[in-house]
């Protein structure tokens, strides 16, 4: 590939976050590459790649709205004035040339999120100024005659982008995020005896494990709803301010003793290696990387319709997809998970259906889109 300036867009780079890790695999596979980068932002967190171009644009703002519009004002006045070849945003702003569509579409997600809220509150829900805001961002963004091509990390998105948008199959293209199959190691026998104990959760007991912050939206509360029906303990990996909304919730339905709150951790691999299988069913995701993760440590996976993780799930293979609030189904599912998850074929599945998704096929499906927009 010929020498090439290439812009990241994104309001806040924390290196933790998914969208972020998505960009450092990019950059990884741009390097060797004659590659000129930068990256347009609000504000950076964590270290910095002395190659790399930061520029920081943060303009006044007096609310939810007044921050969107006026970054993305900044961010399009700073990528016209630089010329870049090829300006990549990962926010819903109109004149980029490649949109990662890392959040799915705003209003399939309202939808999702109004089934969990009595009707007036859905009406305010869709009513709302800040998300008036962003439908009409992203329906201006997809109209836009620079917009080259759309990454989506699901064929669940692409579906839904086609469907509202109008954009033609041919401009977007799925690239499902990668995962290190060598860092999210499968437990040992032993290991996995260390770190019940550590978490204090029986030897012997069905355990599954619940990761992500944002409980509405992940699922929590239809997760601890379908536990009550099981005899299996959950392991809730995150954060959120309601945390005590559902302490309460597991205690009116009897299986506090059996749900275990373990907050916001550095280390995630301790807690899948603990555990027979991930359960996660999220109003509306549209790739969760802890789906990966979790396969990668070879657990089986229950998700839910609305999450575009559900593609790698083969039905009673390596994992269920149930609708987020069918919780008969949800604890049916399960139950139906192996007791003894290490010698399962399940746990043989899982593994195996994430171990081509490493970070170089990911590099590979990226340099082949920029080539095709730089021609």
């Amino acid at each position: 590939m010929k020498h090439f300036r290439l812009a990241l867009v994104r309001q806040k780079y924390r290196p933790d976050g998914g969208a972020e890790r998505f960009v450092s695999r990019a950059l990884e596979a741009l390097e060797g590459q004659d590659l000129d980068l930068s990256v347009i932002t609000r504000e950076w967190q964590g270290d910095r790649n002395p190659d790399w171009h930061i520029h920081l644009c943060d303009p006044v703002k007096w609310g939810r709205v007044s921050r969107e519009r006026g970054f993305a004002n900044s961010a399009r006045q700073i990528w016209q004035k630089e010329k870049f070849d090829i300006v990549q945003s990962h926010e819903r702003i109109a004149g980029c040339d490649i949109y990662r569509a890392g959040d799915g579409v705003h209003r399939r997600w309202l939808l999702q999120r109004s089934r969990v809220m009595p009707k007036w509150r859905s009406k305010l829900l869709m009513a709302d100024k800040f998300h008036r805001y962003i439908m009409r961002a992203e329906q201006e963004m997809y109209a836009a005659p620079e917009l080259k091509a759309v990454i989506c990390n699901a064929q669940m998105i692409k579906n839904e982008i086609m469907a509202d948008f109008g954009v033609p199959d041919e401009k977007i293209t799925v690239i499902y995020n990668a995962i290190d199959n060598q860092k999210f190691l499968p437990a040992t026998e032993s290991l996995r005896h260390q770190l019940r104990q550590q978490f204090d959760i029986p030897l012997n007991a069905h355990c599954l494990i619940f990761v992500g912050s944002g409980f509405e939206r992940k699922g929590l509360e239809a997760a601890i709803r379908a536990v009550a029906l099981t005899d299996s303990f959950l392991l809730v990996v995150g954060q959120d301010k309601d945390e005590k909304r559902y302490r309460t919730l597991a205690n009116t339905l009897g299986c506090a003793g059996r749900v275990r709150f373990a907050g916001v951790q550095k280390q995630t691999l301790p807690f899948y290696q603990a555990a027979d299988g991930l359960l996660l069913p999220t109003l509306y995701d549209p790739f969760p990387n802890v789906i990966l993760e979790a396969m990668s440590c070879g657990l089986p996976v229950i998700t839910s319709k609305t999450c575009g993780g559900s593609e790698f799930i083969v039905q009673g293979e390596n994992g269920f997809v149930c609708d987020a609030l069918d919780i008969p189904h949800l604890a049916e599912s399960i139950r139906a998970l192996p007791c003894d998850l290490l010698s399962s074929k399940m746990f043989t599945l899982a593994r195996a259906r994430i171990i081509e998704e490493t970070p170089a096929r990911l590099s590979r499906q990226l340099i082949e889109l920029y080539k095709k927009i730089l021609e």
